[in-house]
């Protein structure tokens, strides 16, 4: 468990542990040393996470049954303002995304992407299968040709929760 120096009160250091989800962010550059210890097959998805609902963890769950690991790559704030979701988003961070994304029980390692796809880290980690939500055809997710070459698999999982990050925020800004 990793250590940080927290202040108890002002001018007073203490040593406190981080929680152990926080070792399943790996950086992009990290990663293949990381993924050698990782079971395999390895189940890989992607996406924005800016405000994790139950359709969130519902796919990540789902993902999870279809290997012995997952590995989430995660938009950087930078690749997200490219998506043109809206000029406030992403409205949580990239550490606290990654952070939180960490903390399912689901997910085996978490890192990130800042280009406008996660093809570099799906090319770097080779996963077995590659998983999007159900609004994504398989034709079109990116990475499904290198994938299907290796021999792995692709799949569109059905929504089972009608729910999104954009209407969430859509209803919070009428209330």
């Amino acid at each position: 468990m990793a250590e940080s120096t927290l202040p108890a009160q002002p001018g007073a250091p203490v040593t406190r542990a981080l929680p152990a989800f926080e070792s399943k962010i790996v950086a992009p550059g990290e990663l293949a040393g990381r993924l050698a210890d990782v079971a395999r097959p390895l189940v890989f998805t992607n996406g924005c996470f800016d405000i994790v609902h139950r359709g969130h963890v519902t796919l990540l769950a789902q993902a999870r049954v279809l290997g012995a690991a997952l590995l989430v790559a995660v938009n950087s704030d930078a690749s997200v303002k490219r998506l043109g979701k809206g000029d406030d988003r992403p409205v949580n961070c990239l550490l606290d995304r990654l952070a939180v994304i960490a903390a399912l029980e689901s997910v085996t390692l978490v890192t990130w992407f800042d280009e406008d796809t996660p093809l570099q880290r799906i090319l770097e980690c080779r996963p077995e299968v590659l998983v999007k939500g159900g609004d994504w055809p398989v034709e079109k997710i990116v990475g499904n040709r290198e994938v299907s070459a290796g021999g792995g698999r692709v799949v569109s999982l059905p929504f089972i929760h009608q729910t999104s990050t954009t209407a969430l925020l859509e209803k919070i800004r009428r209330l």
